[in-house]
């Protein structure tokens, strides 16, 4: 009789874990895929409804540019991840240890726990901004006084420190195995470097396979930059396949920290997208280039998949953006990046509630409201509610015959 009571016990257990461990209950979304979600536009939703949108994505990790009031006290309570962006005029300032603990006491603490902030980018493409030398003599001073600050007021175990970098620190990229920094950041560069590693921090990366397609479309593969089916191309030194210019470039960063002596940090990527309209000059920006990038994007990240230099470790990629901004300055390109227009109708559909089953194919314009694809996410949710429950239930009554079934 106690063999039989400890076979229940056993399988009260293994019910459990099951339940711990399945998707029973829950939204199953993409746990490496995260949006930018900008703000120069006057005519975007407001933060509460931008929550609903993401919430209707099922995305649950953002980046924003600031550290708007609006925004962190919507998210408040919300669970979705954010990354938040210290303006690159300010490094100056908060290389002050003094005025950067002021910083953090003002722009974080009142917001944490209940807004869940897991990262800061301090500055962003500062290598490669207009008053760059003045930027970099700031930038790891600032990077340590802000980690000093979140230690004092013991956020540092939950919040890390970062800077994203463009692609154009990188004086070789191509083979991937020959990525190099150019040499008049190396010096910076190590020191970043250093305080990532010892922070246990990543680097972050904005990458657009976009720029490099559009800078000379007759030698770049359309098919290798959009994810489509291609011939790809072998690093001739490691042998690797690459079969997108996205994992070569990540491939590309990871090489270039090892010259400098770094391994070990792991590289995610802080934006990446492709311009769903453009200038006459701006080959490539086409609606339906877009929506085969990031559909082909998400694709793989529903596949958790890494690089070929890493394939165990997933990449976690910002999709860059959630809007389109009609404020941002420079050519048509920049405010077309988005996957949705100001108000919250699509630009374009990306298939986010139902990539995973969907063929590969063009997408179509669409201009589903907010509430029509909140109410398409919550259907393909109540679908895979209930073929997890079934699945999770036949496990568990075949598990407990197989006990019961077995002598004392």
């Amino acid at each position: 009789m106690a063999s039989f009571f400890s076979r229940i016990a056993i399988f009260r257990i293994f019910l459990l874990c099951s339940l711990c461990f399945s998707d029973f209950g829950f939204l199953q979304g993409v746990s490496s895929l995260g949006i930018n979600y900008g703000q120069l536009g006057n005519n975007l939703l407001p933060p509460e409804k931008v929550l609903d949108l993401l919430s209707a994505l099922r995305i649950t990790k953002a980046r924003i540019y600031d550290t708007n009031p609006q925004v962190l006290t919507a998210f408040a309570n919300s669970g979705v991840e954010l990354m938040v962006t210290i303006e690159n005029a300010m490094l100056g300032q908060l290389s002050n240890p003094q005025a950067a603990f002021q910083w953090v006491t003002s722009h974080i603490k009142p917001y944490v726990p209940a807004t869940k902030i897991t990262s800061i980018a301090v500055g962003n493409e500062v290598f490669t901004d207009d008053d760059t030398t003045v930027l970099l003599s700031n930038l790891v001073p600032a990077m340590v006084s802000i980690q000093g600050a979140l230690a004092q007021l013991g956020l540092d175990q939950y919040i890390k420190l970062s800077t994203p970098c463009s692609l154009a620190v990188l004086q070789e990229s191509y083979p991937p195995s020959a990525g190099s920094f150019k040499t008049e950041v190396s010096g910076v560069m190590s020191q970043l470097l250093q305080f990532l590693q010892t922070t246990k921090a990543p680097f972050w990366i904005n990458a657009y396979p976009y720029f490099a397609y559009k800078g000379d479309p007759n030698r770049v593969s359309l098919d290798y930059v959009l994810f489509n089916p291609n011939q790809g191309m072998v690093d001739p030194f490691t042998k690797l396949r690459y079969d997108n210019m996205l994992y070569a470039q990540v491939d590309a960063a990871i090489y270039a920290m090892a010259r400098l002596g770094f391994n070990g940090i792991e590289v995610k990527v802080s934006e990446t997208g492709w311009p769903s309209n453009g200038d006459e000059n701006e080959i490539g920006a086409t609606l339906q280039n877009a929506a085969i990038y990031n559909r082909n994007l998400l694709r793989r990240q529903l596949q958790n998949e890494g690089t070929p230099l890493r394939p165990k470790l997933r990449l976690e990629v910002y999709v860059f953006a959630l809007f389109n901004e009609n404020m941002k300055p420079g050519p048509s390109s920049e405010r077309n990046y988005g996957l949705f227009h100001p108000d919250g109708t699509m630009a374009y559909n990306v298939g986010l509630s139902s990539v995973s089953t969907t063929s590969a194919t063009t997408p179509s314009t669409t201009t589903s409201s907010v509430s029509d694809f909140s109410s398409s996410a919550t259907k393909a949710a109540t679908m895979e509610y209930h073929q997890s429950w079934v699945y999770w239930m036949l496990v568990c009554v075949l598990s407990f015959q197989v006990y019961m079934r077995r002598p004392f």
